[in-house]
């Protein structure tokens, strides 16, 4: 989901209960971005509970806004994996515009860091596993997520990876002229397209700085200045050095964090690449420290 918080101005504030469609009927509100809000709903065609992404009011005649919802959709038709979220159906041109998706149950990777600090190796070994596979799969059918971030994550076995909102095909992010993504978890050349050309190894950054962010319980780069016209203070990741990591992480953890997030794009690892790194340290780790994480391979 996007960071701006929904104001009760420009929300459709349903009561449990609403019609949001005549097939959605809304439970409760649970966040947004600047274009949409999501609501846990109750669907009269999969009889199931799901989410709802529905435009803000002030967006629905917005043509910018209705793109992106279509993209969206059509992101999640062609995307078809085990640790993407499964969008269900959607209906850019509706009163209310929206995309249905399915409801998947556990904590955002960015919860849990919230509220306990860093993760421990049984928890973002099988995570960093499942997230490569997906971006794997993404270079193999040629799209882009462009918002790897661990509010994007959700924890479970395996993790979900959410949110293709700015998802494209990578020819498309070939082509980006301004910035896309999350500030704090963009690649240089998501923040600086002009320098660099985004494209599949600019998830592979997002893998690595969410992957920090996991292991060390803090952000890879200080916070830039979103109001700034100077991209370089608005993205510390373009100039500034990154956060060490604790000492007490694994060596072949650090080399594979390190990797991920070099300069270069050229110079990062193939998805696949990761996975195979951090297999072995996996299946070093204690059998009963692994829970309910199944061992891949």
């Amino acid at each position: 989901m996007g960071a701006t918080t929904a104001t009760t101005k420009d929300s459709w504030g349903f009561a449990e209960g609403d019609q949001i469609t005549a097939e959605l009927s809304a439970l409760r509100l649970l966040g947004g971005g600047s274009a949409f809000e999501a609501w846990l709903a109750f669907d009269e065609i999969t009889f199931s509970p799901v989410v709802v992404k529905v435009l803000r009011p002030s967006q629905v005649e917005d043509e910018s806004s209705r793109r992106g919802l279509r993209r969206e959709v059509l992101a999640l038709a062609e995307i078809n994996h085990p640790v993407v979220v499964r969008g269900l159906r959607g209906a850019a041109d509706d009163v209310r515009p929206h995309v249905v998706l399915e409801c998947i149950d556990g904590p955002r990777l960015s919860s849990l860091i919230r509220r306990h600090g860093r993760l421990q190796d049984y928890q973002y070994l099988p995570l960093a596993i499942d997230i490569a596979a997906s971006l794997h799969y993404f270079s193999r059918i040629g799209w882009t997520h462009l918002d790897i971030k661990p509010s994007n994550v959700i924890m479970g076995s395996p993790a979900r990876l959410i949110d293709l909102s700015v998802a494209r095909p990578e020819p498309d992010a070939r082509r980006l002229s301004y910035p896309i993504g999350t500030d704090a978890y963009m690649s240089p050349e998501q923040a600086d397209p002009g320098a660099r050309v985004p494209s599949y190894a600019s998830d592979v950054w997002g893998l690595g700085a969410t992957l920090f962010h996991a292991v060390a319980g803090q952000k890879p780069f200080a916070d830039g200045d979103a109001r700034a016209d100077d991209i370089a203070l608005r993205f510390p990741q373009l100039t500034s050095a990154r956060a060490p990591l604790p000492d007490d992480v694994p060596t072949d953890v650090a080399r594979v964090i390190d990797a991920c997030l070099q300069p270069d794009p050229a110079d990062r690892p193939l998805p696949a690449d990761v996975s195979d790194a951090l297999q072995p340290v996996l299946e070093r780790l204690p059998r009963g420290s692994l829970g309910a994480f199944k061992i891949r391979g």
